[in-house]
């Protein structure tokens, strides 16, 4: 990139000794209208100014500072139309099939869905009828938890040929890594005619979406994501809170006028 529009001096022909915080900012603000690409050209930027310092190339830092990190939404509930997409072009028996019912009904991170195995598959006696579920343990906050089997996943798990003692297996017969499972979920959903952004986490998100929406309580959340603080768990009430009191209140105004 040129350092002026009048210039034919690119930046890769500067000397990082020339440069200076109000360049930094100048590329920075070049891109302000697009705030997450500023920042990951600020992260690109910063790495070399660190093998700067390290060489003892410059003794300080001009990126200090000069930008906070752009707040983000992060991982996206899936919406309706989003599962039933998916839902239509993976079938049970499918690998993809599997991640996402073990996403979305067990709340699992991505973490946990990779280290799932069969033998914390169990029943457990509730009322004195037989319970169907997982014993997890969610590797993030250590909390040990109980969920029931949804039938769809009851559904997909027997499609599931067991071939090892991890529910969840590559092609090769090899459990997946975390970081693969990302990879992997962007270009099933891609193949599903899904947008950018429909994650495993975003699975998660999901079924604290649906349990919120079908009037659960934040307690019920809480229990069913394993969420330590009701603060988050809130979060998924609020929402559908609201909406509920939006469309009773224009029933209100419809029998009004009506």
């Amino acid at each position: 990139m040129k350092v002026g529009p009048e210039l034919d001096l690119v930046w890769g022909d500067v000397p990082i000794t020339d440069v200076r915080r109000r360049h930094i900012a100048q590329l920075l603000g070049d891109r302000a209208d697009t705030p997450h690409a500023a920042w990951r050209m600020l992260v690109v930027i910063r790495k070399m100014i660190r093998a700067a310092l390290d060489a003892e190339w410059i003794e300080i830092d001009p990126t200090l500072a000069v930008m906070k990190k752009p707040e983000t939404e992060g991982h996206k509930a899936w919406s309706d139309a989003d599962l039933e997409a998916f839902r239509s072009h993976w079938s049970p028996g499918t690998t993809p099939r599997l991640v996402f019912c073990l996403a979305l009904w067990l709340g699992n991170r991505r973490l946990d869905v990779a280290n799932l195995r069969w033998s914390q598959r169990t029943t457990r006696k509730h009322g004195g009828i037989a319970v169907p579920g997982f014993n997890l343990r969610q590797h993030k906050t250590d909390a040990s938890l109980f969920v029931p089997e949804a039938p769809e996943l009851t559904e997909v798990l027997n499609a599931t040929e067991r071939k090892g003692p991890h529910v969840l297996l590559t092609a090769y017969g090899k459990p997946f890594s975390d970081k693969s499972l990302t990879g992997r979920m962007a270009d099933w959903t891609k193949a599903a005619g899904l947008e950018r952004g429909r994650t495993i986490h975003g699975l998660r998100k999901t079924l604290g979406r649906l349990i919120a929406e079908g009037g659960g309580t934040t307690r019920q959340i809480m229990a069913a994501l394993g969420h330590e603080d009701i603060e988050h768990a809130e979060l998924y009430s609020r929402d559908a809170e609201q909406i509920r009191l939006v469309i009773d209140a224009y029933k209100a105004v419809a029998n009004r006028i009506g």
